[in-house]
């Protein structure tokens, strides 16, 4: 990397924190770009050099994060044990909390939720064994584990963290995995035994 790519890149990385502090501060709606650029200590001109509005900067935060989560979510995974990791998943929250308070506090701006979901769900899909000849399509059931997520993330940081992200693991399981991996066992089991009470 070279020194111009690393100061584009200093200069974002600054956007970036000042956004999120302020939104933490003062609500989304509330700041102005000139309240991020005065934070950062970055020409008010030069925020435009980066992106356009305040929209395209939570946008780039949100990108990194997705990344970083997509990562995360399923790096333990493997051919004996598809599911994501759902204690890697929470400390990840645990570790980057003000700024996924931050992109959760944000729902409906520039569709941040639509993007969120999208993005995640086609990742699972491409990822993730998900039961093809079960009653729900995988597509739902992708869409089922990343809406279930994120809300089970949001609960967990509203009530600032009250389990450690071990237990947190475990309801994950218990509340998504483990019903949406069980689908197509439950229905061929509930297909055997109507076959059984067909004879």
């Amino acid at each position: 990397m070279d020194r111009q790519d690393r100061r584009v890149k200093r200069t974002q990385n600054l956007l970036a924190k000042a956004l999120v502090a302020l939104t933490l501060e003062k609500g989304y709606e509330a700041i102005t770009i000139r309240d991020i650029t005065q934070r950062a200590d970055v020409g008010y001109a030069t925020f435009f050099r980066h992106y356009h509005d305040k929209d395209a900067l939570l946008e780039d935060v949100l990108d990194v994060v997705i990344d970083e989560l997509m990562h995360v979510f399923f790096m333990a995974s493997s051919d004996e044990n598809p599911l994501p990791d759902g204690p890697l998943l929470f400390r990840y929250v645990q570790q980057h909390s003000e700024v996924v308070r931050v992109l959760l506090s944000s729902w409906g701006v520039s569709s941040l939720t639509r993007r969120i979901i999208e993005t995640t769900t086609r990742d699972v899909l491409s990822q993730h064994t998900l039961p093809e000849d079960g009653a729900v399509p995988v597509e739902i059931a992708a869409y089922h584990i990343i809406t279930a997520s994120i809300a089970l993330v949001q609960w967990w940081l509203e009530h600032d963290m009250p389990y450690p992200p071990e237990r947190m693991g475990e309801i994950y399981h218990a509340l998504i995995m483990r019903p949406t991996s069980g689908t197509r066992n439950g229905d061929r089991r509930e297909h055997a035994a109507v076959q059984e009470t067909n004879l």
